[in-house]
């Protein structure tokens, strides 16, 4: 996958975690692209916002995704996020026959794409996705993932 796209839907991931700041949560983007590098779906975390202990930023941009090709097979998309998904997103990951996994930080307490467990890439799985973590995407924009979840987390430890 060409690495400029890829940065560019980590940007716009991004500026998706950045507005989940407005409600309260944590500042989660995520992308889906088609084959053809169009922007399919966004969404970002809003399960303050909603109540919704499901409405993480994956999930939301994948049922975004699903109701633009109007099905819910993903085959050939790419989901680009913020963070490494967690248990629930990367069963949505494989469940959603998305090709391809880009994250731009790596989440070491819940991470379920390499850093505590992979789900995505376990080989029981019927479907296993390309995985493209944080060292395989520009050093820059990985920097700027995490630096946004740190900025938030201490300001939360502040108050």
């Amino acid at each position: 996958m060409d690495r400029d796209l890829v940065d560019a839907a980590l940007r716009l991931a991004l500026l998706e975690g950045e507005r989940a700041l407005e409600t309260g949560d944590v500042p989660v983007g995520a992308v889906v692209l088609g084959g053809d590098g169009a922007v399919l779906g966004t969404g970002r975390n809003e399960r303050e916002a909603t109540g919704d202990p499901t409405a993480h930023a994956e999930v939301l941009a994948l049922r975004a995704a699903a109701r633009v090709r109007g099905e819910w097979r993903l085959s050939g998309c790419t989901l680009v996020v913020t963070l490494e998904p967690c248990t629930m997103c990367a069963g949505a990951t494989v469940l959603s026959r998305v090709d391809r996994l880009v994250y731009g930080a790596r989440d070491e307490k819940a991470g379920a794409a390499g850093s505590v467990w992979d789900a995505v890439r376990d080989p029981r799985q019927n479907h296993r996705p390309e995985v493209l973590p944080p060292d395989l995407v520009g050093a820059d924009v990985a920097a700027e993932c995490s630096g946004l979840l740190s900025r938030f987390f201490a300001r939360r430890r502040i108050l």
